[in-house]
């Protein structure tokens, strides 16, 4: 609901799960590790899916393999563009998150609904160079990130919060340096 002078949105209390996209140039490894993560801390309230500027076609093996070592959900992953989520018929997204700064950087299409939005830069472990295990440290790493950030996500209480509230709070999430260190 608008209060009158449209400042803030409640996001009132619903039974139907908020629908969150996450974005990246790609659509290789961050967004997707973090549509799996979601799909399982979110279970229930969120429904998560990912897209890309310019997918490349394919999950990232190393992704994969995270993901199944951590016991996250992988079937029906695939990468997509972000096209897909402005057609007739896809669902109406409640939050888009950019995962990369070069998704961050680009022009985004107009989500309809108004979707709150945030960024939350994560280094791209597919860029890392080096042998098969520097490149599964550097998957771990993203995914320990995103996984903390979801978590502080997944534990607001959304349906009290403003719309103003609710974006700082994300901003706040995806700036937290804390969570980037190893612990």
């Amino acid at each position: 609901m608008l209060d009158a002078g449209r400042r803030t949105l409640i996001m009132t209390t619903r039974q139907d799960p908020y629908n969150v996209l996450f974005l990246c140039t790609g659509n290789s490894a961050r967004s997707v590790i973090a549509e799996s993560i979601l799909r399982q801390v979110g279970v229930g309230r969120f429904r998560a899916f990912s897209a890309g500027s310019h997918p490349t076609g394919t999950v990232n093996q190393f992704a994969l393999e995270y993901l199944s070592a951590n016991r996250m959900p992988i079937d029906g992953l695939r990468s997509k563009n972000w096209s897909e989520f402005g057609q007739p018929g896809a669902p109406q997204l409640d939050f888009v998150f950019t995962v990369c700064d070069n998704a961050a950087g680009e022009v985004c299409p107009v989500w309809p609904g108004r979707p709150i939005t945030a960024h939350w830069g994560v280094p791209d472990p597919a860029a890392v160079a080096g042998s098969d295990e520097h490149k599964r440290r550097a998957f771990a790493e993203s995914g320990r990130v995103l996984l903390n950030r979801l978590r502080l996500f997944t534990s607001l209480p959304l349906a009290k919060l403003e719309r103003l509230t609710i974006e700082q709070r994300l901003d706040e999430i995806g700036k937290k340096r804390d969570l980037d260190s190893a612990a």
